[in-house]
């Protein structure tokens, strides 16, 4: 069974440790958000001129 000292040493490491998981977890949603705001600029500029090809084809062949 877990004594009180080991529990607050367990509890202090935990607490005040020096990680960066959580800088690092930041670090890839910011990368993953940045990936899908160019995804979807590309997708919207690209459906455009697709249907603007599309459009002008379709009148060319009535």
């Amino acid at each position: 069974m877990i004594t009180t000292y080991e529990f607050l040493a367990t509890w202090m490491r935990a607490r005040f440790a020096d990680s960066d998981r959580g800088a690092s977890l930041v670090e890839y949603a910011l990368l993953v958000a940045l990936i899908a705001v160019v995804c979807i600029i590309a997708i919207t500029a690209l459906g455009k001129n697709a249907s603007t090809a599309f459009s002008s084809t379709a009148s060319s062949v009535n």
